[in-house]
């Protein structure tokens, strides 16, 4: 059997007693190492659980999916993800793989960002499409994600935006000379995606077009969500650009039209209670 586990987004505690009971079971225990990272080292999560855990980077899930499923199905195996298991296209492949080959598998479920993001106060029938946002180089700026954002606010709909991991990513010359030598880890904050926001804004003024979102439009920072420390700032775009949110993983939410009782919550967290007051771009529903 393979068994696919949310471990939900905190500490070792999050897994779910069903998850739990599935890992204490399985012969072999993977931990899924590149689409979200827990805010505990993969130490704390083998006292806890009592398990020996493999680090699955994407490399490996990848590209030897079939060793693990080899193993799957002569013993019971566990892939654990951060979230849900679902959070990730690579997951949905790796159940298919083990359907071709006639392996049952089982998927324990767990809090993933996509609903724990209500935690800010945004309901979350009023969420558009969850994009992503990457980060630049010198040479690569797309804005694909921007257009996203811009049709789900006239549309009325928040937009959550999941910002860009690199973990185990190498350099192009060391991609090229084909040396396995990885660049250290890097996570995008708010600020940085706020920043790139802003600067397509800019971009696209010089153009001539007009946008949705400007500078002024109604934004909100996460931080660390479902950890003790979890932070939530709202404000302005421009406001997201400069506020400070600590360690990662970080989250950006793009508000739409807004119900009087979600802006009542948003309250809550602002960075400066005067952007609300003042903000000509908010929307009432």
């Amino acid at each position: 059997m393979l068994y696919l586990v949310g471990l939900g987004l905190g500490d070792a505690k999050d897994i779910t007693v069903k998850g739990l009971e599935a890992v204490r079971r399985c012969r072999r225990v993977y931990l899924e190492a590149y689409t979200s990272v827990l805010t505990v080292g993969k130490e704390a999560l083998e006292e806890f659980y009592g398990k020996e855990l493999i680090l699955a980077d994407r490399e490996m899930v990848e590209q030897e999916a079939d060793n693990l499923l080899k193993e799957a199905d002569v013993c019971d195996v566990a892939f654990l993800v951060v979230g849900d298991p679902f959070g990730a296209t690579t997951h949905s492949d790796l159940v298919l793989r083990a359907v071709k080959l006639g392996i049952p598998y089982k998927v324990i479920h767990n809090a993933s960002i996509m609903n724990a993001v209500g935690c800010c106060g945004l309901q979350l029938y009023n969420f558009g499409e969850t994009v992503s946002i990457v980060f630049w180089t010198d040479t690569w700026k797309p804005e694909s994600f921007f257009d996203k954002i811009e049709k789900n606010r006239q549309n009325g709909m928040h937009t959550l935006c999941l910002l860009d991991i690199k973990v185990k990513e190498q350099s192009l010359e060391n991609l090229m000379k084909g040396r396995k030598i990885y660049e250290p880890p890097r996570y995008m904050s708010v600020n940085q995606a706020a920043e790139q926001l802003l600067a397509i804004i800019q971009n696209r003024r010089l153009q001539g077009e007009k946008t949705e979102i400007t500078e002024n439009t109604i934004c909100v920072g996460l931080a660390r969500v479902g950890a003790p420390d979890e932070k939530i700032a709202s404000g302005t775009l421009q406001e997201m650009s400069t506020v400070e949110l600590g360690a990662p993983l970080h989250s950006l939410i793009v508000t739409g039209s807004m119900h009087p009782l979600e802006l009542e919550m948003l309250k809550l967290f602002s960075v400066d209670s005067s952007s609300f007051e003042n903000n000509v771009c908010q929307r009432i529903t």
